[in-house]
């Protein structure tokens, strides 16, 4: 019995996506060499997907195909906290933490932007979002 159309339309998203953001990653990675690069892709990848998510919660603009593509393919392949993990290990245990607790702070911080600017482009109550 051959897959049903449906069924494969959604990993075709995520590998399309994931070549898009994985092709976007080594482009950072080539302009910012080692841990540079990985910051600067892991905190706009936080803040694109801070952004995405509260506006899909948010509004209906974006449908669940949209956010597969974006988030699961785009954005998951084009942030790296595998490469992030070796980098921490393999740093001295000072930097290694410095750079740990930074660069999730910067995330989270980062994220926490995008849901701010989702806001503002369309300031609705945000209490049926979050509580």
């Amino acid at each position: 019995m051959a897959p049903r159309r449906d069924s494969l339309v959604v990993p075709a998203l995520v590998a399309a996506g994931g070549a898009v953001g994985a092709t976007a990653r080594y482009a950072v990675g080539g302009a910012l060499p080692g841990p540079w690069g990985t910051l600067a892709a892991n905190v706009s990848g936080s803040l694109l997907l801070g952004f995405l998510l509260y506006e899909a919660l948010r509004t209906d603009r974006l449908g669940d195909r949209t956010r597969t593509l974006l988030a699961t393919g785009v954005l998951s392949s084009y942030t790296t906290y595998s490469t992030f993990v070796v980098e921490v290990v393999r740093a001295t245990p000072l930097v290694g933490a410095t750079y740990l607790v930074g660069s999730y702070a910067l995330a989270v911080a980062a994220a926490l932007v995008g849901r701010a600017l989702a806001a503002r482009l369309d300031p609705r109550s945000d209490r049926e979002v979050w509580p």
